[in-house]
Formats: structure tokens, sequence, C-alpha cells
């Protein structure tokens, strides 16, 4: 049997013994040690790890055998151990969030079949790979979920159809209710966080950033500054006051990612302190609408709780002027609870800075490899000119409605150039070089027209 040393700097982790492949030896034996290290290998007299899942910085976890229960259950187990050089403060700070997140399962992972169980939480006390000294490590054990988190799903399978996020939305929102009503905030709802095991079933996973809240009736606690970057609101990143519309705002941001495959600070653009995430999918307004709410800046202006999103859900759609559903986020310092709501229309698609100047090269590129083309056919500028303006009009038009963007802008062209590459009398009487910096050419001046161009509306909108 494979055993996997738990120390954070073993040099080989490792460790196999062939006695324990007997079952009877494993659950008589006593204890066995690192062959490398000296690190203890059974844990509190009966968790073997056998697999390293994960590190991070504040620990690893471990798949494990429970060696005392009939069919050597399967369990993770998460050890505390803090990288890097941390104040005392700072490692105070991480040990009670490893504790606290025990102190939660043990609290609510019996309650809630989504939430894992706590099975036991211990230290262990081992001398030291310095001469001399000692180290203490924590251990969580905790049910394991076998299955895949929503991040590794994603990159396995891409985006998520707004059908599948619908299946998501609603399960975890039924576990937050349940989590904020015992005066609980997750504040750490990302995808990886979500776990779906094989038979479906979701569940949310760790709670070592939980914030207890000491006063249930006002729902508020004061943060710690522990978030996740692109999840976090304002109120979360400033050390503010955290509130389960804290929560709500994450898991929107998860499902946004979730529907688009994109980092949420690809998804954020700051220049405009905006969300800009519908253009790239096409969902329902009514849903668009409940995810902006959540991801409004001002905590008070969401959804209030878990149970509002799950009317709002299954609610018909709401005119306009109903429910308060701005995709605009407005730097929390200039948000006010009384400000009107901006909306802006969920369908129309806006454009980055770049976007425009890679389109405009696009056009530019894919232009002049067109109008050299058509006029080897021709031999007449005029048709030339109309013929080529249609077909690079139709080309702009459909970038404005992203049926061409991304990958789309480099594949047209490659296509274009090879074409004219392979076919000498497209050339226009031009050997191939000639072709290459007129086509390079025709791409800066657009980009440059364009530039020009965005630097005058920018001006003109700060003028009037």
């Amino acid at each position: 049997m494979e055993v996997y040393c738990t120390r954070p700097r073993c040099p080989r982790p490792q460790n196999y013994f062939a006695d324990l492949d007997d079952i009877t030896t494993l659950k008589t034996m006593q204890q066995k040690y690192c062959t490398s290290c000296g690190m203890p290998l059974l844990l509190d007299g009966r968790y073997m790890t056998i697999k390293l899942l994960g590190r991070g910085g504040f620990g690893a976890a471990f798949l494990a055998r429970d060696r005392r229960i009939p069919g050597m259950r399967q369990c993770v187990v998460k050890q505390f151990q803090p990288s890097g050089n941390l104040t005392s403060t700072q490692l105070q700070q991480a040990q009670k969030m490893f504790e606290r997140e025990a102190e939660v399962l043990a609290q609510i992972g019996n309650e809630h079949e989504q939430i894992p169980d706590l099975f036991a939480f211990f230290p262990v006390i081992v001398n030291s790979l310095q001469p001399r000294q000692q180290d203490q490590f924590f251990y969580l054990v905790q049910e394991y979920i076998d299955g895949q988190n929503l991040e590794e799903e994603l990159a396995q399978q891409g985006k998520f159809s707004e059908q599948k996020v619908l299946e998501v939305l609603p399960e975890i929102l039924k576990i937050l209710k349940f989590v904020h009503e015992r005066g609980i905030i997750h504040r750490d709802i990302k995808p990886s966080n979500i776990m779906r095991r094989r038979d479906g079933k979701l569940f949310l996973l760790d709670f070592g950033a939980v914030k207890q809240v000491a006063n249930v009736a006002s729902g508020a606690a004061s943060s710690t500054g522990i978030y996740s970057l692109g999840f976090a609101p304002p109120e979360q990143m400033t050390g503010g006051q955290v509130f389960p519309s804290t929560d709500l705002y994450a898991l929107a941001v998860t499902v946004i990612i979730l529907l688009t495959d994109e980092e949420a600070t690809q998804l954020f653009d700051a220049y405009s302190n905006q969300w800009k995430w519908q253009m790239q999918v096409n969902v329902n307004p009514h849903l668009a609408s409940i995810l902006d709410n959540m991801l409004l800046p001002a905590a008070n202006q969401r959804f209030q709780s878990a149970q509002e999103v799950l009317d709002a859900l299954k609610s018909p759609p709401l005119a306009p002027t109903q429910i308060n559903r701005p995709s605009v986020t407005l730097p929390p310092q200039s948000s006010k609870s009384s400000s009107p709501s901006v909306t802006r229309s969920p369908t129309k698609p806006t454009f980055s800075t770049l976007e425009l100047l890679t389109g405009a090269a696009f056009s530019g590129f894919e232009g002049a490899l067109i109008a050299i083309a058509l006029f080897s056919l021709v031999k007449s500028p005029i048709i030339t000119l109309i013929v080529a303006s249609l077909i690079l009009g139709i080309l702009i038009f459909a970038q404005t409605r992203r049926w061409i963007e991304k990958f789309d802008l480099l594949i047209i062209p490659v296509i274009t150039f090879a074409i004219i590459f392979f076919l000498p009398f497209l050339q226009g009487g031009l050997d191939i070089q000639s072709v290459v910096v007129l086509a390079v050419a025709a791409s800066l001046v657009a980009i440059s027209l364009t530039a020009i161009f965005r630097l005058i509306y920018k001006l003109l909108s700060l003028i009037l």
C-alpha cells in the first residue's frame, strides 16, 4: 500500500509498505514513519493519507482512508501549514481561519446533505527537520466528495449553457439560504468551491473563510480581508461589513464566469467600472436582470437574501421599472441607496478599446487582401472599390453583431492570404512581399484612424 507523507518539505513523500496490502495488518498495525523524513504516517491513530489532492498557501489536502471504518472509508485530510514568511498576527489569523472551518463544519455539516461532514480535527507535534526543533501541524478530516468542482468542469467542457446554469444557481442559493439563516457568511463563493459529485449532486466546499455573524438580526459582520480577487464586492475588498448579499455578489460572478468561460478580471472593465458580460452570451433578459441586481456595488441595493433570488427566478419577468437591475457598477464610495438605477439594454454589444483596435486591424488587413484579389479578376478600379467596400461593410457589420470575434479575426485573414499565396493570378501583378506590405499598411492606417476617432469621441463625450 502506498502512503503519502504529509510533511510539507519531505524530499520523498511516497512510501510503499507491502505488508499494508493485507487489510488485517492495516487494521492492527502500529505507527508507520516516512522512510525519508521520519514523519508519522498514521494520523490520529486511524487516517492513512494515500494521495496529494492539492497544495496552497495555507497547507495541503490529501485523500485518505479511515482504517477504523468498515470498508476503509475515503475522506479528505486537510493540513494547516502556511508557507512563506508570515507575521505572528498573520499566522494567528490563518490558524483561526482553519479552526473556523472545523467549527462551522461541526455546526452545519451534519445538518445539510450538500455540505461536507466533519469527521475529526486534531493537532500533531513532531520533530522538525531542523535539529532540536519541533513542528506543529493541524489536521481537519472531512467527508470526501468524489467528483469535479465547477472550475474543473468548465475547463473540461467549456461554457455552461443557460439551462445548465439554471440547474446550478438554485441549488447553491438553497445552500446559502440554509447557511445565512444560521448567521454564517461564506465569503469565498467561486467555481472551485462548488463540487459536483458523480451522481450530479452539488456541494458547497471550503468554509475556511466564513464569518460568524455576531448580530444575526442586523446580518452584518466585519470583514477580515480574506477573499478571492474578482469575486469579492466592494464592502469585502475594503475590509468593511459583510452581508448575505456579499455571498450573492460572488455567486453572480461565479455564474457569469460559467456562462462566458472568461476570468472575472476580463469581464470587469476597470476603465468604465462596469461588468461587461452580457455581450458575450445570449441569455434570457429576466435572468440577466437578476444577475445584474446581484452584482450591484452597494450591498443594500442587491437582493438581501438567497430566498429573494429564488423567488425572482420563479416569478415571471418584470417590467424594467419594477426591478433594480443596472449593469453599471459604480465605485463604492459614490454609491448611495437613494441614487437612481442606471439601466442598460442587456443585448447592446459594447466594445473595449482593445477590441476596437483589433477589429480595425482585421478590417484593414482583410480589406486590402480582398481589394488586391478583386482587382486581379475584374481589372476595374471602380468595380473593385464598390465590391470590396460592400464585402468589407458586411465584415464590419458581422463584427458589430459579434458574429466574428476573437480567433475568427485571425483565422479569416490567414485563409484569405493562403488563397492569394497559392493562386498567384490573384496577386494583381505584385509579388507576395508587396501584398503583405500593402495589407499591413492598410491595417496600420485602419488602427490609426480608429484610435483618432475613439479619442475625438471621448473628448466630445467629456465636453458635452
